[in-house]
Order: structure tokens, then C-alpha cells, then sequence
């Protein structure tokens, strides 16, 4: 089964073909970081426009690589939540014109379900019921997955999103944008011990996350250093923070696999691509299975969104003309 998948939920236009589920055929991606790198953030009216400027020659070229005519493509997938809601809502109009013009099957697909799938791409021995801890610039949790389609979330971020903090960190260490990678690449060469930062715990939901006072911690250090005319160790405080964001994620990760009895961790989401983090997923996982996608599939991609259309369509999850896109989802949507 050929799917031609759309992925639009935020700066990145995706699209892919993708057959049976994991074997990705064609993946093309339009990345608009140059378009919003001058305002430090994603600028939503911006990224909806530029989706709409690149959508169809995008899809002719995922066509073309992958060899096929519209003829062949058997259904069509859309990321149709979360996300950015005019760029959501681009991908999913222009999904819904293509599968009401071949007529073949609409398949909508949650976009945290798709960077999950993005693993089977890159693991195809992978198979559920495993954790799965997804972190990214809009969304932090952690699901049990014990099926393709048949998922839990069992904790989330009460207030920010990891990848968020990385970037705000970042623009205010005057890193730019994206910052994530830069902070990254700065933290390699400091102490993650420099700089004391505190670790949240939310005391009803102990696999709950919480990220906002981290965030204002250092963006408070880094002001009063400025006011008072100080230096700062700045690689030591992108390590100490990065430190502090992957002890969260680990403690709560540690605590979710022993409830839930797994040996098998699945990373997903851009922010899983950041160096700390994945090493010290591998420290605390020796001796158990752990998924870690190669870095070009932890970004947003239409491939990841393809893998996953392919079980939803195999559990009967099509959808017609009057899917719409929505912004925000609660957990019982997941």
C-alpha cells in the first residue's frame, strides 16, 4: 500500500511516500528556520503562508523520487493534530483535495503518534508494547504504547515543553535560532556541574514533568549577571542546564518503565537528538532494549507520518471530508 503523507504541524513542510508502513519510498522536507531566524521564534502567520507557497511542488517531487504517478498512491495521510493551527490546517486541506480527487482513503494521524513511528522506520525488528518518551519543542510526555494504536499517556510537562526551554535558553544566551543544536554543541565543552539548578517534582503525579522554573532560573541568572556587570561560565551553564532537563526526563523515565514493567524504550521528538540526553538514556538503559532514532528522523518528517498512517489504516481509522485540524489535544485524544 503506497500512502502519500503531508506533515505541516509547524516551520517544517514534509512530504513523503511511504509502503506498507516502513519502507519510506520518498521523503522530502522544506525547513523555514532562514524565514524565522530573524524573529527568534516561529512566527505562525509566516509558516502558514509558506506552507501554502510550497505544498504541491513539494508533493510532485515526493512523486518523482519515489518513482510513482498519482495513479499509484492508494490512501493519503495528514498530521491533523497538534500543532500550529493555520499550518496544521494547510496540510490538512490540501490532503483532503488529493484523496477526494483520486479518491482513496483519508488517513489522519496525531503527530506525536508519528514521531513514535518514525522509530519503525529506523528499526524494523521494532515492534510494541514498549515506553515511549517523546520530547520535542511543543510536547514532553511519556506514553505506553501497547499496540501501533492503542497508546497511554502516563505523564506530560505541566507547563513547557523541553525543546521550548533549549530554544528560549538559547536566544537569550544570544545563540540564535534554532538554538537547541547550539546549546548542544556549547554544553559539550563546560561542567555540568557549574551552575546549581533546580529539578521540579509535581507531588500528585510523580511522572509529571515541569520545566518553566528551570527555564526562568537561568534566564534570571544570565539577567543578574548582565545587571551586575559579571561574567558568565557559559558553557558551564548550557551543560548544568542541560543537565538538569535530561535528570528530569530520566528520573520520570526510570519511574514509568519500573510501573509499567517494560525493558524497551523508545526516544522520540527533535529534542531526543540532544547529545546529553541520549547518552545518558544509553548509561541508565544498559541492559535493556532502547530506540534511538538516527537524527534525521527525530525532526518533524512526513515519513514518520506515512509509518503511522499505515496501523491506523489497518485499525479502521480513516476519515472523511469533515476532518479538521486542532491545536491542541488532551490525553484522552492521544
Amino acid at each position: 500500500m503506497n500512502i502519500l503523507a503531508f506533515e505541516s504541524s509547524c516551520d517544517e513542510t514534509a512530504v513523503a511516500v511511504v509502503r506498507d508502513g516502513r519502507e519510506v519510498l520518498s521523503s522530502v522536507v522544506f525547513s523555514q528556520i532562514e524565514m524565522h531566524k530573524i524573529y527568534g521564534g516561529v512566527v505562525p502567520e509566516i509558516a502558514s503562508r509558506s506552507h501554502l507557497e510550497v505544498i504541491t511542488p513539494l508533493a510532485g517531487e515526493a512523486l518523482r523520487q519515489a518513482g510513482l504517478t498519482v495513479g499509484d498512491i492508494d490512501a493519503v495521510a495528514v498530521t491533523c493534530t497538534p500543532g500550529l493551527i493555520g499550518a496544521l490546517l494547510v496540510g490538512v486541506s490540501f490532503a483532503k483535495s488529493v484523496a477526494y480527487a483520486l479518491n482513496v482513503p483519508l488517513i489522519p494521524v496525531h503527530h506525536i503518534r508519528g514521531h513514535i513511528a518514525a522509530n519503525y522506520i529506523a528499526f524494523p525488528e521494532l515492534e510494541p508494547p514498549f515506553l515511549a518518551l517523546m520530547v520535542s519543542g511543543g510536547n514532553t510526555l511519556l506514553a505506553d504504547v501497547r499496540s501501533y494504536t492503542d497508546m497511554t499517556v502516563l505523564g506530560s510537562t505541566r507547563d513547557d515543553a523541553a525543546g521550548e526551554c533549549f530554544d528560549k535558553v538559547a536566544r537569550v544566551l544570544g545563540l540564535g535560532y534554532p538554538g537547541g543544536r547550539a546549546l548542544d554543541e556549547l554544553a559539550r565543552t563546560g561542567s555540568d556541574t557549574a551552575y546549581p539548578l533546580p529539578r521540579a517534582h509535581v507531588t500528585d503525579a510523580p511522572l509529571d514533568m515541569s520545566f518553566s522554573g528551570l527555564k526562568t532560573a537561568v534566564i534570571n541568572l544570565i539577567h543578574n549577571a548582565e545587571q551586575k556587570k559579571e561574567s558568565l561560565d557559559l558553557p558551564g551553564l548550557a551543560a548544568s542546564f542541560s543537565a538538569a532537563v535530561s535528570d528530569i526526563l530520566l528520573t520520570r523515565t526510570e519511574l514509568a518503565l519500573e510501573q509499567t514493567g517494560y525493558d524497551t524504550l523508545v526516544a522520540a521528538g527533535g529534542v531526543a537528538a540532544n547529545s546529553r540526553i541520549r547518552a545518558d538514556l544509553q548509561r541508565a538503559m544498559a541492559g535493556k532494549k532502547l530506540y534511538l532514532p538516527p537524527l534525521s528522523l527525530c525532526g518533524d518528517n512526513a515519513a514518520m507520518i506515512g509509518a503511522q498512517a499505515w496501523y491506523e489504516y489497518q485499525a479502521g481509522r480513516c476519515a472523511d471530508m469533515t476532518l479538521n485540524a486542532r491545536a491542541v489535544c488532551d490525553a484522552a485524544d492521544f
